[in-house]
């Protein structure tokens, strides 16, 4: 079987986010595996306008061509009013086929670690065949990230972190055989 491609999904689009220095982060851990190739995905780099308001038959092209060249994912999720952020949900709503049949993993942040978010993230995640790995390192805006802004995250996270790896490898290697 050939590597497998896993999408590192920046779930987060506004000015100030703190996505890309969590999905850094990860990438980072996942690349001294060498049990798959790893690649951060951008949702902002697509400039998907909401769903239905705008022609976005190029912008959803590539969305979809990129999601299609994954075997798997890794959400960075951050809380928004105790749930996922319009920006994640909207690109979640531009593919359908491009998500069966994967395996996902969820690494969230906010002040309860993200909870919520990673739970509503479950629910749409069943609607569209992904299957959710249980693992879920989840961030404290408290306690891994200095003054809410610099992300340090507490050495603890890293045995999450790979054990969700694990099984999103794993997962993502089965469920390759469906597709």
């Amino acid at each position: 079987m050939s590597a497998l491609n896993i999408g590192i999904i920046l779930g987060s689009t506004r000015q100030g986010r703190l996505s890309p220095q969590v999905g850094e982060w990860v990438k980072g851990i996942a690349d001294q595996r060498g049990d798959a190739a790893y690649e951060i995905v951008d949702i902002a780099d697509f400039k998907l306008p909401l769903l239905g308001e705008a022609d976005a038959s190029e912008q959803a092209g590539r969305w979809n061509d990129k999601l299609n060249a994954l075997d798997g994912f890794v959400f960075i999720v951050a809380e928004y009013n105790h749930s996922i952020t319009g920006a994640l949900k909207n690109a979640l709503d531009y593919a359908r086929e491009a998500w069966n049949n994967k395996a996902a993993g969820i690494v969230s942040y906010g002040s309860v670690g993200g909870a919520r978010a990673a739970e509503h993230l479950r629910g749409i995640l069943g609607e569209l065949s992904i299957a959710d790995v249980r693992i879920h390192p989840a961030l404290s805006l408290f306690t891994d990230f200095e003054n809410g802004q610099t992300f340090k995250p507490a050495e603890l996270h890293l045995t999450n972190v790979n054990g969700m790896l694990d099984q999103v490898v794993a997962w993502s290697g089965a469920l390759k055989t469906l597709r």
